[in-house]
């Protein structure tokens, strides 16, 4: 079995298809994806879909890109998480990409994740790129590792990884494994412990090969766990068992969400 730790199912590729993703799920073993909150707008059709389907979770977070969003503070995130189906804080981080002047609005968005983290007790997801320094930085300074969570779609070299292992957080790993260029993730993906990783899709986005190019949807992760397996030599089963169960440990609500 696997679980997709990370997608969009309510971005409309995907909302308008939910049936036959859900299906397609069921057929590729796939038992459960959490689907990501990125602004407080769009939260509550992000928690209608896990409220409406067993298999689905739910997280709650502006994401840093999010320039127009409203500004979330520590106890609206506080009190959004409160619901059962809400298994994390995120998505959440740094991203100096689009914002290359590197803006302090973005760090203290950034902490007050991290505070309403730890005030509720539930995981980060949090997303990185050409911030890890400061992500990383900001991680230690604010003591996300009380709560821990998953650097999402991890693409970072060896050093970062293992820097926010050592912090207690998991990696979670997308389609990019799958490419055939992505030697530095490949290594990572080869490297961290079998217990500290997951596997996602962050669909629609990075479809794996062989969909790469197209809608990515959760029923790909297995191609995901499929490459890590080749990477590691491993069964196929033990790679989508040790993800699964890593899953459960790094978003503790989950089993019961799922159950209720």
């Amino acid at each position: 079995m696997f679980v997709d730790s990370h997608c969009h199912l309510d971005f409309p590729d995907l909302s308008a298809r939910l049936p036959e993703l859900l299906a397609r799920m069921a057929d590729n073993q796939v038992q459960a994806a959490v689907c990501i909150g990125v602004n407080l707008e769009d939260f509550p059709r992000v928690l209608a879909l896990a409220e409406g389907n067993p298999q689905l979770l739910a997280s709650v977070g502006v994401h840093p890109e999010y320039t127009d969003a409203a500004e979330p503070t520590v106890e609206q995130l506080v009190a959004l998480a409160a619901h059962p189906k809400v298994v994390a804080i995120g998505e959440t981080g740094l991203d100096y990409y689009w914002q290359k002047d590197k803006p302090e609005w973005q760090r203290q968005r950034f902490r007050n994740h991290i505070a309403a983290a730890k005030a509720c007790g539930k995981p980060l997801v949090i997303h990185t790129r050409d911030s890890a320094a400061d992500t990383l930085r900001l991680m230690a300074e604010e003591g996300a590792g009380a709560v821990g969570g998953v650097m999402h779609c991890f693409t970072e070299n060896w050093d970062v990884a293992r820097e926010a292992l050592d912090q207690g957080f998991y990696l979670s790993f997308s389609g990019i494994v799958t490419f055939k260029n992505a030697t530095i993730v490949k290594d990572v993906a080869t490297r961290a412990p079998l217990d500290r990783i997951l596997v996602e899709t962050d669909a629609p986005y990075l479809a794996p090969t062989p969909y790469r190019g197209k809608t990515n949807e959760p029923a790909y992760v297995r191609h995901v766990a499929e490459e890590i397996a080749r990477l590691r030599g491993l069964d196929l089963e033990a790679v989508g068992q040790a993800t699964t169960d890593n899953f459960f440990r790094c978003f503790p609500a989950a089993r019961a969400a799922l159950a209720s």
